[in-house]
């Protein structure tokens, strides 16, 4: 059951990836974006990275995509009256995109895609030879390491978080 499961959401977020790639349509390709990103996290789950899924779903799915989603929604569009006469690309909830090169996608697609199976195949993972009781939840481990041996490097990038916001808000308030 478990291998089905597996190769489902394997399934998912593939046939999702290729429809982003395929589409012309903006909105239907942020709603393959979800797709695919809700089964990237499914997929951190079955390997056993929690803290992974769990920041895939907060930070991709709950902020980025939802940022591109209200981004497409809001953007301003000639109003026109909706008509079943008029082409696909003048009706209200079609957003197109103007170039279209699909092979140039599918080709960096399959180039990466080959470049990580070569990785992944000739990778030796330490995980592999530990028992796995004895093995920590990944949120512990990262939680430790973050609190201990990197907890210069994560307030240094907190920082410059907090830089940027500022700037950015400073940004904003001379444009108006």
């Amino acid at each position: 059951m478990i291998q089905i499961a597996f190769f489902s959401f394997v399934a998912l977020t593939l046939a999702s990836a290729v429809g982003i790639l395929l589409t012309r349509n903006v909105l239907y390709s942020a709603y393959l974006l979800l797709l695919t990103l809700l089964g990237v996290a499914a997929l951190f789950v079955f390997a056993g990275a929690d803290f992974l899924a769990v920041s895939q779903l907060v930070v991709y799915v709950g902020g980025v995509l939802v940022l591109v989603l209200f981004g497409v929604m809001l953007t301003n569009k000639p109003a026109s009256a909706t008509t079943s006469d008029k082409p696909v690309s003048e009706r209200s909830n079609s957003i197109l995109t103007e170039n279209r090169r699909p092979w140039l996608a599918l080709l960096l697609a399959a180039g990466l895609f080959w470049g990580l199976s070569r990785l992944v195949i000739n990778a030796h993972f330490v995980v592999f030879d530990r028992p796995a009781s004895t093995a920590a939840t990944t949120v512990d481990t990262i939680g430790r390491q973050l609190m201990t041996e990197y907890v210069l490097p994560f307030e240094i990038i907190s920082i410059l978080l907090l830089v940027a916001l500022v700037g950015s808000g400073y940004l904003a308030k001379l444009k108006q």
